[in-house]
C-alpha cells in the first residue's frame, strides 16, 4: 500500500492557500515561466509506440546533360532512417480527503494545484526541448545536444558570437515544419499533457495507518525530430556581460555583435515561406534588442514607435520580420561550443 510522504499536500499547505473567507485563495504564481517554443513547435502523431522513425534524404540522384543518340544512366536518391524517441514526463500528487474538503470545494483545491503542476511539467519539457542529453535515456535529446560541434555537418548552421567565458547563452532561430524540425508524441497518444483523476484511495501515513486521499497523474508524451537540420540555427558563444555592458565581442562595432549575427542566421534557412519561423531567446537577449531598437529608431520620442522596426508593441518584438520569443529555460551559463 502507497504511503503519505510529505511531498503530499498537507494541512498547512492548505492553510497557506485559503483565504480569510475559508475560500481557496487566488495563488500568485511568482513560479511561472515564459517558454514558448511549445507554441509555435508543429506536433505531429509519431508512427512507432515509442515516437518516430523519420526517413531522412541524404543524397541527390546523378542527373545527366543528353547526347543526341546516347542513353541516360540510371541513378537514385540516397535516404538515411533515425528513430526518434518521446519521452514520458509524468507526475502524481494527492492530498488528504479532510484536507481537501476543509474550504467546502474540492474542485477548487484539486484545481490549485493542478495549475502548479501543468507549470512544473512545461518548464521540465522546455528545458528538455533545449538540453536534452542522450546521456539520460529516459529524456530524448534537446537542441543544443544536436547543433553542439562546429566541426560537424550541421556545424555550418552554429554561428560562433566569440565568447570564451562562463556566462555565455544562445539564441535559436528555428524553421517548425512537417518536413524540417517538429515535436512528436508516439502512436496512438495524444498531443499535449494528459490528466487522469484517480479518485480516493487508501494510504499509509508514516507510522503505517490509514487515511483516504485525492489521487491525480499527469503525463506529457514528447519529443523532438530534426528532419532537416538546416531549419536550425544556433547563434552561440553569446557572451551575457559583453551583451550587458555593450563592449567587446557584443560591442555594436564587433562582427560578433549578436543583431549582426540573427541577421547572418536568417540566410541560413532554405525557403522561409514553407515553415513557421521564429528567434528564441532569455530575457537578457531580449532586453538588448529593446535597447537596440531605441538606439537605432530615427523616432524615439514615444517607447512604441522606438520599438516598431522590430515589432508591433512592446509585448512583441520581431527581427527583420521574424518573432522574438521568450524562453525562460535558456541559461546565462553554456558551455562554449567548439
Amino acid at each position: 500500500m502507497a504511503t503519505l510522504a510529505n511531498t503530499d499536500l498537507t494541512l498547512l499547505d492548505q492553510a497557506k492557500r485559503t483565504d480569510p473567507s475559508g475560500k481557496v485563495a487566488r495563488i500568485v504564481e511568482m513560479l511561472s515561466q515564459s517558454n514558448n517554443m511549445m507554441k509555435d513547435a508543429v506536433s505531429i502523431e509519431g508512427n512507432l509506440p515509442t515516437g518516430t522513425r523519420a526517413t531522412i534524404r541524404t543524397g541527390l540522384p546523378t542527373v545527366y546533360y543528353k547526347k543526341l543518340g546516347i542513353g541516360t544512366p540510371s541513378s537514385k536518391s540516397e535516404t538515411t532512417q533515425v528513430d526518434e524517441n518521446a519521452a514520458i514526463l509524468v507526475a502524481r500528487s494527492q492530498v488528504d480527503e479532510d484536507t481537501a474538503e476543509l474550504n467546502g470545494n474540492v474542485a477548487a483545491t484539486r484545481l490549485s494545484e493542478a495549475s502548479a503542476f501543468v507549470e512544473a511539467m512545461g518548464q521540465r519539457d522546455q528545458e528538455t526541448m533545449l538540453y536534452g542529453s542522450a546521456a539520460n535515456p529516459e529524456e530524448y535529446v534537446g537542441l543544443a545536444n544536436r547543433y553542439s560541434l562546429l566541426s560537424a555537418p550541421n556545424g555550418d548552421n552554429i554561428i560562433d558570437a566569440g565568447g570564451s567565458g562562463s556566462d555565455n547563452m544562445s539564441v535559436w532561430l528555428l524553421g517548425w515544419g512537417d518536413n524540417t524540425i517538429h515535436t512528436v508524441f508516439p502512436k496512438g497518444s495524444t498531443a499535449g499533457i494528459s490528466h487522469t483523476d484517480l479518485g480516493l484511495d487508501d494510504v499509509a501515513d508514516a507510522a503505517g495507518n490509514q487515511l483516504r486521499v485525492y489521487k491525480d497523474m499527469w503525463k506529457l508524451k514528447n519529443g523532438l525530430v530534426v528532419k532537416d537540420w538546416r531549419y536550425g540555427v544556433r547563434i552561440a558563444n553569446i557572451d551575457a556581460s559583453d551583451l550587458i555592458a555593450a563592449t567587446g565581442t557584443q560591442a555594436s562595432t564587433a562582427a560578433t555583435a549578436v543583431i549582426k549575427l540573427m541577421s547572418r542566421a536568417i540566410d541560413h534557412i532554405p525557403n522561409m515561406d514553407s515553415v513557421n519561423m521564429a528567434f528564441y531567446a532569455n530575457r537578457t537577449l531580449l532586453s538588448h534588442l529593446r535597447v537596440a531598437a531605441l538606439a537605432n529608431s530615427s523616432s524615439a520620442v514615444t517607447i512604441e514607435p522606438a520599438l516598431n522596426q522590430f515589432g508591433k508593441t512592446i509585448h512583441e518584438i520581431k527581427f527583420l520580420g521574424v518573432p522574438v520569443r521568450i524562453v525562460d529555460r535558456l541559461i546565462n551559463a553554456e558551455a562554449r561550443v567548439v
